[in-house]
């Protein structure tokens, strides 16, 4: 028998609580949703704008959340599966589903993550909490189909438009896109400002309402 140390405990009350807060502010206007983009930055940043997305799943629904997240960690042309069998939550442990696993895997356009890889990289990470409170009512029924997204040319893109359509085709499943909207700032060498917007906090707004429109 293992034992959870009182202060991953802790740790996981607190974020089921905040979980709960932020979506229990959010309305529920398109659900069942059968894709959702989220962002991936932390939780003080960007969790009550995530709850929005997250309060379009329905759980009674969704069997299969396949999540794709950009790699920001090592370079890659193509996309790459996980090397795991289980993504470990505060919350509760999400199984990976290891049979479309194989499906995707006999395809030869995917490459294995290290687990080096798949620790260090937080675009799929941000999303495993939220995965999980928005299906914890079915919990026992759910599964996950983690996919690393590189930089894709427009050919590739298409390539794996086509093989991942037959899987949003069915509507037990659910597409997590995870994203990063404008990343505005010196750091990410994106200093983009429209004058015509007024001050730059409302031209990077601006910038963020045009992503929500495509």
């Amino acid at each position: 028998m293992f034992l959870t140390p009182l202060s991953s405990l802790s740790a996981g009350s607190q974020l089921n609580t905040q979980l709960e807060g932020w979506l229990s502010q959010a309305q529920s206007t398109i659900s069942p949703a059968r894709a959702i983009i989220a962002p991936h930055a932390g939780y003080s940043y960007c969790g009550a704008c995530a709850a929005h997305a997250y309060k379009q799943i329905d759980p009674s629904v969704t069997r299969r959340v396949f999540i794709l997240g950009p790699s920001h960690h090592v370079p890659l042309s193509r996309c790459a599966l996980s090397s795991a069998e289980v993504y470990k939550t505060p919350l509760y442990d999400l199984r990976i589903d290891q049979n479309v696993y194989a499906d995707l895997w006999k395809t030869g356009m995917f490459e294995r993550m290290s687990l080096q890889t798949d620790e260090d990289e937080h675009s799929i990470e941000m999303h495993l909490p939220y995965t999980a409170k928005a299906m914890e009512s079915h919990k026992d029924e759910l599964s996950i189909v983690p996919v690393l997204v590189g930089a894709l040319s427009e050919s590739k893109e298409q390539d794996y438009g086509k093989l991942l359509s037959r899987y949003l085709a069915d509507p037990s499943n659910l597409f997590i896109i995870s994203s990063d909207f404008c990343h505005w700032g010196q750091r990410f060498r994106y200093t983009y400002y429209d004058e015509a917007q007024g001050e730059i906090h409302r031209s990077i707004e601006h910038l963020d309402k045009m992503v929500n429109t495509f």
